[in-house]
């Protein structure tokens, strides 16, 4: 009997430690990784600015072969909507939709999560000319957790960053092949 109050007692002084931790961590994040593209400037942001091809370097999205999509509007459009639902947990159900283009430069993106958890991001993904023939291309995603599940801000960054730098690798083999 003792020893069950003991495992319990740790049990709860776990739950409390973690509930009073996440009161001191932020509940906004950005993770923000970027790529150089040997590709002049306007051709990889004509290749960014059409959702559909993330189907070609998007990990997540890549992630599920068996995806299921759905687009509402024209792609490379503001307003255009790219819906998905996948059984894979790490794909799970959401959609994006392009929410302002600055052509040339920018593309904006509210992605919209539901399954395996609700929740907002706001994405957007910038093109920079860097020397000849060269682009810079920044991914960054902001957003924010609720309390106490903030306390997943203080690794978020390398979770999602280590997933955002290897779109952008595969997204530069892409376009340099």
């Amino acid at each position: 009997m003792q020893v069950i109050k003991i495992i319990v007692l740790i049990i709860v002084a776990i739950i409390v430690l973690f509930l009073v931790i996440a009161l001191f961590v932020k509940k906004e994040y950005v993770i923000k990784r970027e790529i150089v593209i040997n590709k002049p400037k306007q051709a990889v942001f004509d290749y960014i600015k059409f959702v559909k091809n993330q189907d070609h370097y998007n990990t997540w999205i890549m992630a599920d072969p068996n995806l299921s999509k759905t687009f509402t509007g024209t792609d490379g459009t503001v307003g255009f909507v790219y819906a998905w639902d996948s059984k894979i947990d790490k794909v799970g159900k959401g959609e994006e939709q392009i929410t302002g283009i600055t052509e040339g430069q920018k593309i904006d993106l509210e992605i919209r999560f539901i399954k395996p958890f609700e929740g907002i991001g706001i994405t957007e993904m910038t093109t920079e000319n860097v020397g000849t023939g060269q682009t810079k291309v920044t991914w960054q995603m902001a957003g924010s957790s609720k309390y106490p599940m903030n306390i997943t801000n203080l690794f978020i960054d390398k979770l999602l960053g280590t997933d955002l730098e290897t779109s952008l690798k595969t997204l530069k083999g892409v376009l340099e092949k």
